[in-house]
């Protein structure tokens, strides 16, 4: 182990004078070194500090480079036949009213939509309107091109006419309008706002379609094929992609409020239970997951429309009742929902399973509450990184919106055969025929990619920031018991804080990079083993499933280990200032030894405070849920597709925030059981400096089994 950690720290004399390291041992801590884990130190892992700051340098140029090129409003709107985003105030004209995208030729859509066409559904004609048209009931409606060239009406009274100026055309311009070349189109169709797309319902009108064909019209397909091609469009992947992405957007209140706020309070809360009520809260915290889990399932069962009738809507604003159109929306809250109801069964049994060990839990928590009355500033320190991250996930979100929408608009290479009367040039012209899309280069999506893992990696360093800080304060205390405690620095948690800025970032940067590459192999590795199986039509045989699933647990395992030896390893930065790698080999090395001593009360311990996390994260979903249940959220421009992404998104934030509060808890068990280990090595198998409810805790662990488990 390389010394007495009492030696070390200052608690013990070592051998005599500095060790190997610079280390001074101070007989009863009151040498030199000025005290309690106050030992000569030095930077550590510098490298790895100055990899960490040039990440944030590489995270700040590829966010402007989605700030410069990017348009959220490409993620909820379409493009017209011009390449201007519907709603966009600077376009020509001027379309901050125009939302809804209309395909003006319903002969267009029914020929993309034919099996072997060469033809696009992004090549056929489309402007932006206020509102979805519909067929008159004594006559024929038109809607007629953006007005300009001869057509002198301003934006505004083309839209108060309904965009129909069909009677001040030419003769000419009305014999091309018959033909269905402009620049006025008949409504035939009825059709609806499905997510800022007109839906058409192949259902002519019969008054349109006889006024249409006694004018001299050509022929008008009425088949399913005009349906099925724009339904088809609007629920492509990279569509849903888009509306999920923008539904982060609009739902910025519910992000602020049940994502930051409302997890805030509820862990503060939590923490001032845990330190006056702990004997209850274990109790409390197994029941409230439960009722939390069924709530937010049951919710997640109404929107997909398995109970009551207030199912997701794809349509925007009112609509034909007996209209009836889904989407991968509700497909994918119906598996979220059969998801909620697996994880609802395990709840349930896994809360039955722990019952009987809930009173270790309580022994342990009590340590921990004795330590946050001590050294009280700690209920109050996880509010400083609360505020770092607050302030990083708001400049994150906001790069996030404009790289997912940092595509080019360009014009399509088709090959389409069509022709349309151009206003401007007074006549028919074929050769403008091709319409423009969206364009996404291959490193718009490595910038995406390395933008979600450098929110993945500051998440990470954030929390390991947190930990290690509170581990420190808390090794003060243990370490600080009998004759030496008036040595404790008056404010543990700012010595803590400035040992680690001043010699520790590296470390921890070390540690958080490693968790997060880890996470990272084990995403592309399940993207690739999804694609594989949808993509391989021959049934996988035995052996090639049995190793997909071994991989993917093994994966799972190697995760959840480095997870745990990384808090181990931050606790032991903390108290000795070592570097990352030789921290955990320490902090390996005490727990191996105390396996069978400490394991089931840690293990206990961290199943309460992780159910603990979850608890206030559902209650952030629980709540994410209801204010997305508005009348805000349902209708016009706030219009979510769906509340899935905007509830998750909000469930990972107050996870988030748990973890910083309850890292108090979490981090001070864990430091008192490590110092506890490291101090029953150096005396003999019995512990000088444990506060007696821990000795009472792990001494009496065999008694408490013996209690739980009944004769």
């Amino acid at each position: 182990m390389g010394g007495p950690l009492g030696a070390i720290i200052g608690r013990y004399p070592a051998a005599a004078g500095v060790d190997a390291e610079g280390q001074i041992g101070g007989g009863g801590g009151s040498g030199s070194d000025g005290g309690i884990i106050r030992h000569n130190r030095k930077c550590r892992d510098l490298v790895f500090l100055v990899i960490f700051i040039a990440f944030w340098v590489a995270m700040i140029v590829n966010s402007s480079f989605g700030f410069n090129q990017g348009n959220p409003l490409r993620l909820t709107y379409s493009l017209d036949y011009k390449g201007n985003v519907c709603g966009n105030r600077h376009a020509d004209p001027d379309l901050r009213e125009l939302d809804v995208r209309y395909w003006l030729d319903p002969n267009q859509v029914y020929l993309s939509g034919v099996k072997d066409s060469r033809f696009d559904l992004a090549d056929a004609r489309s402007i932006c309107l206020m509102e979805c048209p519909i067929p008159s009931e004594d006559g024929l409606n038109w809607v007629c091109d953006y007005p300009e060239g001869d057509i002198r009406l301003s934006v505004d009274d083309w839209i108060n006419r309904d965009y129909d100026y069909y009677e001040f055309l030419t003769p000419e311009m009305r014999n091309t309008s018959l033909q269905l070349q402009g620049p006025c189109y008949p409504v035939i169709f009825p059709s609806v706002n499905v997510h800022w797309s007109c839906q058409f319902i192949v259902r002519a009108s019969n008054v349109s379609l006889k006024h249409w064909q006694q004018m001299g019209g050509v022929n008008i397909d009425e088949n399913i094929i005009i349906d099925k091609t724009i339904h088809k469009t609007i629920n492509s992947p990279s569509s849903v992609l888009k509306r999920y992405v923008a539904d982060i957007g609009k739902a910025w209140p519910v992000l602020i409020v049940c994502g930051g706020i409302v997890p805030l309070f509820l862990s503060v809360i939590w923490l001032l239970m845990i330190r006056h009520f702990v004997a209850g809260m274990t109790w409390i915290t197994v029941i409230l997951f439960n009722a939390l889990v069924i709530s937010v399932t049951m919710l997640y069962y109404a929107k997909a429309g398995w109970i009551g009738d207030d199912a997701l809507s794809v349509v925007i604003g009112e609509s034909d009742p007996y209209i009836r159109i889904s989407g991968r929306e509700i497909n994918h809250l119906r598996v979220v929902a059969i998801l909620m109801t697996i994880v609802m069964i395990i709840a349930f049994l896994s809360s039955i399973a722990i019952v009987r060990r809930i009173l270790i839990a309580t022994s342990v928590l009590k340590v921990a509450a004795k330590v946050i009355g001590e050294v009280q500033a700690l209920i109050i320190f996880p509010i400083l990184p609360y505020v770092v991250l607050a302030i990083f996930y708001m400049f994150w979100f906001s790069a996030a919106l404009h790289l997912f929408s940092s595509g080019q608009i360009l014009k399509n290479d088709c090959s389409g055969n069509c022709c349309a009367f151009d206003l401007k040039s007074n006549k028919v012209n074929c050769d403008n025929c091709c319409g423009y899309s969206i364009h996404y280069t291959p490193h718009i999506g490595l910038s995406i990619l390395f933008h979600l893992f450098g929110c993945y990696w500051a998440t990470q360093f954030i929390i390991a920031c947190s930990s290690t800080v509170i581990a420190g304060s808390v090794a003060s205390y243990y370490w600080a018991r009998g004759e030496i405690s008036p040595e404790i620095p008056f404010l543990p948690v700012f010595s803590s804080m400035k040992r680690l800025l001043r010699y520790s970032l590296g470390s921890v940067a070390l540690g958080s990079v490693i968790v997060s590459v880890v996470e990272w192999i084990r995403f592309i590795l399940e993207a690739f083993r999804r694609r594989l199986r949808h993509t391989d039509p021959a049934p996988a045989t035995f052996f090639g499933k049995f190793m997909s699933s071994s991989s993917h647990y093994c994966l799972g395992c190697i995760d959840w280990t480095i997870r745990s030896v990384n808090r181990n390893a931050y606790i032991m930065i903390a108290i000795t200032g070592k570097g990352f790698s030789r921290a955990s080999v320490i902090a390996t090395g005490l727990i191996m030894n105390n396996i069978l001593r400490i394991g089931k009360v840690n293990v206990i311990g961290d199943v309460i405070l992780y159910l603990g996390k979850l608890c206030v994260s559902l209650f952030c979903a629980l709540f994410a849920f209801l204010m997305l249940d508005t009348y805000k959220y349902k209708s016009a421009h706030n219009k979510i597709s769906s509340p899935l992404f905007p509830v998750l998104v909000t469930w990972g934030l107050g996870y988030i925030v748990a973890t910083l509060f309850f890292a108090v808890v979490e981090m001070s068990i864990d430091t008192i059981i490590l110092s506890f280990c490291q101090d029953t090595e150096e005396h003999q198998g019995t512990a000088q400096c444990a506060p007696l409810l821990l000795i009472e805790t792990l001494d009496g662990q065999g008694e408490m089994q013996r209690l739980t488990q009944g004769p």
